[in-house]
């Protein structure tokens, strides 16, 4: 890595909100997917139970997949299951302290959260992204029906690919969000992807979040 490169990347870390910051505003669920429209007959899938992930609390793995990548920008997220290929936007947080959303008005659009680890670091990344919009489905539409095995390609401003296997899809309350276990480091990278879900009232909006977990099993 040259000179100007690590100078970039260390001043991309000054910026990341630290992981104290992070928790203060994960563990109440997230605010930026609120704003969904719900406004179809049709509402999104949502997350099959056997889909779930198997533990409850973030347990620590045994490296297996493949070395940790250093931090980079995030450039596309590829979901083929669901047809999503979308750019990716860093986002971090507006001026009441939630985690910022991208812009409603481009439905093919996700967020990848610069206060957490990059996709392919050790940890928890995290990628957002609207459910839908006014006009009709955006990006993360059918997040709730991927299934366990199926993968999710992050390509990352450095040129790789990190690839990630699902291992659990599940709606969570945003009044009972279990931050720890969705955001929890298991001592591996990790990639949560993250829209709205569950019920819908065009007083609160949607009324959960549909999370899918998963784990850096490839880079190309």
């Amino acid at each position: 890595m040259s000179a100007s490169e690590l100078a970039e990347e260390e001043e991309w870390q000054r910026k990341r909100a630290p992981w104290g910051v992070l928790a203060l505003v994960l563990l109440t669920g997230l605010a930026l997917i609120r704003n969904g429209s719900g406004e179809f007959d049709v509402g999104p899938p949502q997350p099959a139970t056997a889909a779930a992930a198997e533990s409850s609390a973030p347990a620590k793995v045994r490296p297996s997949g493949p070395a940790p990548l250093p931090f980079s920008e995030v450039d596309r997220i590829s979901i083929p299951a669901i047809q999503v290929d979308a750019p990716v936007m860093p986002v971090g947080l507006d001026m009441a302290g939630w985690v910022d959303a991208p812009p409603p008005e481009d439905p093919n659009l996700a967020g990848w959260f610069t206060g957490a680890v990059s996709p392919g670091e050790k940890g928890t990344a995290v990628v957002v992204g609207h459910v839908d919009n006014k006009q009709g489905p955006a990006v993360f539409y059918g997040l709730g029906s991927l299934q366990k095995g199926q993968r999710v390609e992050v390509m990352r401003k450095d040129g790789k690919l990190a690839v990630f296997e699902i291992y659990g899809i599940e709606v969570f309350e945003k009044n009972n969000f279990p931050g720890d276990r969705v955001y929890g480091d298991t001592g591996v990278p990790e990639l949560r992807v993250i829209t709205c879900g569950g019920g819908f009232s065009q007083q609160n909006g949607y009324d959960g979040n549909v999370v899918v977990f998963s784990r850096l099993i490839e880079v190309r």
